[in-house]
């Protein structure tokens, strides 16, 4: 006798939710399942909303997905290299995400805040949020880092710990963007130490040691003023002691003091920017470096000094930033001659790109010192743009040297015939680096120029001057770029040479090069989309702490 059929539910909607001999678990099945919709429900509703913790999240997925790399299978570098790019990949879809869905263009004030707390006694607490000046810097790290990993794919030696040593890189490159406390800024700029040193005294050149040294000696010395000026902001507040940069923005402290803890803090970050004379631990460090590990040293590193001097010299010490504005123009022009002027005589490929790389940053110290909206968002579109040009040659003379094995430009010569592709990359961000219009380059550097121009800070003459001086400056960059791509590509003397055939840029390769071209050629077309993400942050820091 057959049972009839007797539904859990109603037939026309759940009609497959019926029991029969033949399916005994329907109800088993359709609790689970509506628990399972209830949570994918619960998921999407924190993705959605401003309780998930996205900067969390992004800080600590990267060196805790890169901690169980160690816990992989052994089967070749292959897995780990896509188990890493798919963590990079996984981070900077989270980011854009969550920046585009959460963040807020039109608001100066901080965004996606986070704040738990860590340690009552010292008021210590993890303390997250972002601003339209962090923004950018954040989503530049992503990008690079990212295309970073997949240009280390020749790496093959203890794959494992290089591999984990560039996730935690991310991590500690991320965190002092996202810090809103300064002890765990002060902590987040120290965990990104530790990885390059070992990135660069592992699988460096052959007087990588050196470099290594020379590198966590300065380093680790500026990290002592950082946290001296921590410190004292910390203990000689007029209120109660505090660690947030919300509650230190909001507090006035003795010029005398301020010019000290003002001092302090441009020595921690002159060495990371870098700022001459504190600068010559870099030549050394990108000229020993992996192009890889160069890619992030020239594309991010040095961007965390200048971030810091926005965010705490600016924002948290503005009296004293004013005191000091007119020092910071001198630096600035000072800095962009000497470094233009010493690249050509360098015959290390990379240490050439490394003193171009401080030549730029120069502009960045005259935008800051220049002490009006133009000039502040004319430094914020250099560190981006510089942030592409500066990984993207870095990456290319990597390539270069993968394949003819040399790094001195005048044994080079020639290569523009045999790997062309390489060579067509190169020219054009050679071009970027020299503020060709149409690059992102050009946009920045006239920003500088227009904020120069209008700041009401300084008199006629003197802006006349520095605008002579940067200008000076922009003619000297084609003259050691120029020269850079005749030696290498140019003449005969590789060409003519036995054994002289090399494999152009492969796949991979050309991939890398064409992702970091594009934004430098769409900033270039449209600054917009870089202005757009600081301009009211620029306008209220402006507003509030400089302009009567």
């Amino acid at each position: 006798m057959i049972r009839s059929k007797k539904p859990y539910l109603n037939t026309t909607t759940f009609s497959f939710f019926t029991f029969t001999d033949k399916n005994p678990c329907s109800i088993y099945y359709f609790e689970h399942g509506f628990l399972w919709s209830i949570f994918l429900v619960q998921v999407y509703l924190v993705f959605t909303t401003n309780y998930f913790p996205c900067l969390t999240i992004i800080i600590v997925l990267p060196i805790f997905a890169g901690s169980l790399i160690f816990f992989l299978p052994h089967r070749g570098n292959k897995v780990i290299r896509w188990y890493t790019l798919c963590i990079c990949i996984i981070e900077l879809l989270l980011t854009t995400y969550a920046f585009g869905y959460h963040f807020q263009l039109n608001d100066p004030l901080i965004q996606l805040t986070e704040d738990y707390k860590w340690i009552d006694f010292l008021d210590f607490s993890w303390r997250l949020g972002i601003d339209g000046i962090s923004i950018g810097p954040i989503l530049l790290t992503g990008f690079i880092t990212t295309l970073a990993t997949l240009a280390a794919r020749p790496v093959t030696r203890d794959s494992r710990v290089f591999h984990f040593l560039m996730l935690a890189m991310y991590s500690g490159q991320i965190g002092p963007f996202s810090s809103q406390n300064l002890l765990l800024f002060f902590i987040m700029w120290e965990l990104e130490l530790i990885p390059v040193y070992l990135l660069l005294s592992m699988w460096g050149g052959k007087k990588r040691l050196y470099s290594a040294t020379k590198f966590i000696l300065y380093t680790a010395g500026s990290s002592a003023f950082l946290l001296m000026g921590i410190l004292g902001i910390c203990l000689s507040g007029s209120n109660e002691p505090t660690l947030n940069f919300e509650t230190s923005a909001n507090q006035s402290y003795p010029v005398a003091l301020e010019t000290i803890f003002y001092i302090g803090f441009f020595i921690a970050f002159a060495v990371k920017s870098p700022i001459i004379p504190l600068h010559t631990w870099l030549p050394d460090t990108h000229g020993e470096a992996h192009y890889s590990t160069c890619m992030l040293l020239a594309g991010i590193l040095l961007k965390m000094g200048a971030y810091g001097l926005v965010r705490i010299n600016m924002e948290l010490l503005p009296h004293a930033h004013s005191i000091f504005s007119p020092w910071l123009m001198i630096i600035g022009t000072i800095q962009i001659i000497y470094a233009a002027s010493t690249s050509p005589g360098q015959r290390n490929l990379k240490k050439r790109i490394a003193y171009s790389s401080v030549s730029h940053m120069g502009f960045i110290i005259i935008g800051l010192g220049s002490i009006n909206d133009t000039g502040l968002n004319g430094a914020i579109l250099q560190i981006i743009s510089h942030g592409f040009i500066g990984a993207a040659l870095f990456f290319l003379a990597g390539t270069s040297y993968d394949r003819i094995r040399l790094v001195y430009l005048d044994e080079m010569g020639g290569m523009a015939i045999t790997i062309p592709k390489i060579f067509t990359t190169f020219s054009i961000l050679s071009m970027a680096s020299l503020a060709l219009p149409g690059m992102s380059g050009f946009v920045a550097e006239l920003i500088l120029f227009f904020g120069i121009l209008t700041s009401q800070k300084y008199l006629l003459m003197t802006k006349i001057l520095v605008t002579f001086v940067m200008a000076i400056g922009m003619i000297l960059t084609p003259i050691y770029s120029l020269s850079m791509l005749r030696q290498m590509f140019y003449g005969y003397k590789l060409f003519i040479a036995t054994n002289s055939y090399f494999v152009d840029s492969g796949p991979r390769e050309f991939f890398v090069s064409i992702s970091i071209l594009l934004p430098v050629i769409a900033i270039g077309i449209y600054p917009d989309f870089v202005f757009s993400l600081s301009v009211d942050k620029v306008e209220a820091l402006m507003s509030n702490y400089f302009y009567p």
